[in-house]
């Protein structure tokens, strides 16, 4: 609770300041990690969870929900990265002594999750974290013309328009826009074919 209060009164401190600029703000020294640490969370909040309460300010790309190893259990804290770092400002700004399920909310700048100990032989070793994208949102493959696969954010902006590859429904739009571009595709062909037989029609004539 004391960290709580200190970041609240840090915060305060510089919204007061008539002389205050970004690159002088506390923040500024973790302007190159685009971790957060989040603390005091309710045990019962799943990674779905605690995505839903921190994506309000930004993209989320990985979440760590610090789980106990025996029973699974949340220990109430997680580490977040965020696809923009400065996403990382607004949430330590505006969720930092928020109340969830009646629990205050601790939320910090954090350098991520800490190098895991892993015992190799008769030692143990410090393995670093290595993010896993676990909660960027996941590419849809499909297939390409060639035999390989692609990825349809990858696809032709023709061939996407204006829908948003992320949007569940995209896939059964883009679909019913290749299907109507195949028959008019058709139409034209069969009007081609129609404008020919006239033509040869009329050459008899003569």
């Amino acid at each position: 609770m004391n960290v709580v209060k200190e970041i609240q009164r840090i915060n305060e401190y510089e919204l007061s300041r008539s002389d205050y600029t970004e690159s002088a703000s506390w923040h500024a020294q973790y302007k190159d990690t685009a971790w957060i640490f989040a603390g005091n969370l309710p045990f019962d909040l799943t990674e779905g969870d605690v995505i839903c309460i921190f994506s309000q300010y930004g993209e989320i790309m990985n979440i760590e929900l610090i789980r106990d190893k025996s029973t699974g259990k949340s220990k109430g804290f997680a580490f977040l990265q965020y696809e923009d770092q400065r996403s990382t400002v607004l949430a330590v700004d505006n969720l930092n002594g928020s109340k969830v399920l009646d629990r205050t909310l601790r939320v910090d700048h954090s350098w991520g999750p800490k190098p895991r100990r892993v015992k190799k032989g008769d030692e143990w070793v410090e393995e670093p974290y290595i993010p896993t994208n676990n909660a960027a949102p996941k590419l849809i493959e499909v297939k390409s013309g060639g035999g390989g696969s692609r990825s349809e954010r990858d696809e032709k902006p023709s061939d996407n328009d204006d829908l948003d590859a992320e949007d569940p429904m995209a896939a059964y739009f883009r679909d019913k826009k290749r299907k109507k571009k195949k028959k008019e595709k058709h139409h034209h062909r069969d009007e081609r074919k129609k404008r020919r037989r006239h033509r040869h029609h009329d050459d008899d004539d003569y």
